[in-house]
């Protein structure tokens, strides 16, 4: 009996173990499928909707318009007319100066004074020499007129007559040459005070008190009536584009900017840099304005030389990447898309800076306005009105995971 029960329990074991290793690995297939069924139910649930944004942006349209057409030039700042003022007294004294260099002077203002001590004395001289010389003649003339009366009754003889007829002339002359003496002195006591020839600002001085100069020497430089002009450096290509009248802005070294008008265009070239003057009068009010703009100084300008229809986008919308200027379309998958673009003309559209379009997008395309320098190709945005993203800092891209 003991050796027929072994068997029959060996046989039982060997088929329950291999019962077992049938099913387990079974169910382990079945729990692994489940699994991957699962994870790809849940892949293919989720919306493509979900996907976070890189950037809240605005949008705005490539518009089109007028734009001014400018050409722009570099020249100095120089005096209109720049006055010397001299002295037309030789040998006398300087006694006093009036003004200092800076001084706005009116026309026939006192700018300096001489000692008038010893023209005074000639000027005193000088009339009584006219006293002398028209006493004289009051005696010349009676003896002439009684010389006329006795001619007809023959009691003096013609050559009389003709000797008090010459007193009379000769009386004359002297009182005249008297006359002539006297306004001499007058005219040098006038000399004696320097008066301003016009209106304007004394830009330097070279007079000093006690200096004793000769007739002619220069006192003073004056700008006439303060007016400056801008000499525009114009190459020889561009200079007939010009013409007196025109409007031109001109932009000091500190950046104050102020209006001019063309007033004259140079007749001749230099030949040494092929370029004209063109001569524009400077219109500055009197503020801080006027004491940005000296004569001798550098300053830039642009000549407005009409307008023509242009492709406009805002200069906020333009990024520089590589030496290229780029626009970011805008898809309606509300991605973006990287647009290489050619720039030109640049003008000032209420306050808001426009720039011309070339070539590389058409008007009325939808592109990016805001935080375009976060910006990459293919990015997804988020669009938001215009005055929910002022004030706002861009936000920097999402991290890609």
């Amino acid at each position: 009996m003991k050796q027929m029960y072994i068997p029959v329990n060996t046989s039982l074991s060997f088929l329950l173990i291999s019962l077992f290793a049938t099913i387990m690995p079974a169910q382990a297939q079945s729990a692994a499928s489940a699994k991957a069924s699962a994870a790809t139910s849940t892949s293919t649930s989720t919306p493509t909707s979900t996907a976070k944004p890189s950037l809240t942006v605005t949008a705005t349209q490539v518009g089109s318009g007028q734009m001014a057409t400018k050409l722009v030039a570099n020249g100095s700042v120089a005096a209109w007319q720049e006055a010397t003022i001299g002295s037309q007294s030789s040998g006398l004294r300087i006694t006093e100066l009036m003004v200092n260099v800076g001084d706005v002077v009116k026309r026939g203002q006192v700018l300096a004074s001489f000692d008038s001590e010893a023209v005074r004395a000639d000027l005193a001289q000088a009339k009584a020499a006219l006293a002398e010389a028209e006493a004289t003649a009051l005696d010349s003339i009676a003896n002439a007129d009684r010389a006329r009366g006795l001619q007809a009754s023959g009691a003096i003889s013609k050559q009389q007559i003709g000797q008090y007829l010459t007193a009379e002339q000769t009386a004359k002359a002297r009182v005249a040459a008297a006359k002539a003496s006297l306004d001499v002195q007058q005219l040098r006591l006038k000399y004696t005070q320097v008066v301003a020839p016009d209106a304007g600002v004394i830009s330097a001085r070279m007079a000093t008190v006690g200096a004793v100069l000769g007739n002619g020497a220069e006192l003073f430089r004056m700008i006439r009536q303060g007016r400056l002009e801008w000499r525009a450096e114009v190459t020889s290509a561009d200079l007939s584009k010009l013409t007196a009248g025109m409007t031109a802005t001109v932009m000091a070294p500190n950046g104050e900017q102020t209006q001019g008008k063309v007033r004259m265009v140079a007749p001749t070239v230099d030949v040494t840099n092929r370029a004209g003057l063109v001569y524009v009068d400077l219109i500055l009010p009197k503020d801080k304005t006027a004491a940005a703009f000296k004569p001798g100084m550098f300053a830039r300008g642009e000549f407005l030389l009409g307008s023509s229809q242009a492709i406009t986008i805002p200069q906020q919308a333009v990024v520089v990447r590589d030496g290229f200027s780029y626009v970011f379309k805008l898809n309606p998958d509300q991605r973006v898309t990287q647009v290489k673009i050619q720039t030109g003309r640049r003008m000032q559209v209420n306050g808001s800076e426009q720039i011309e379009v070339l070539s590389g997008i058409n008007a009325g395309t939808q592109i990016a306005a805001s935080g375009v320098g976060f910006l990459n190709d293919g990015d997804l945005v988020k669009l938001v009105a215009p005055s929910a993203a002022v004030g706002a800092a861009p936000a920097a891209p999402a991290a890609k995971k």
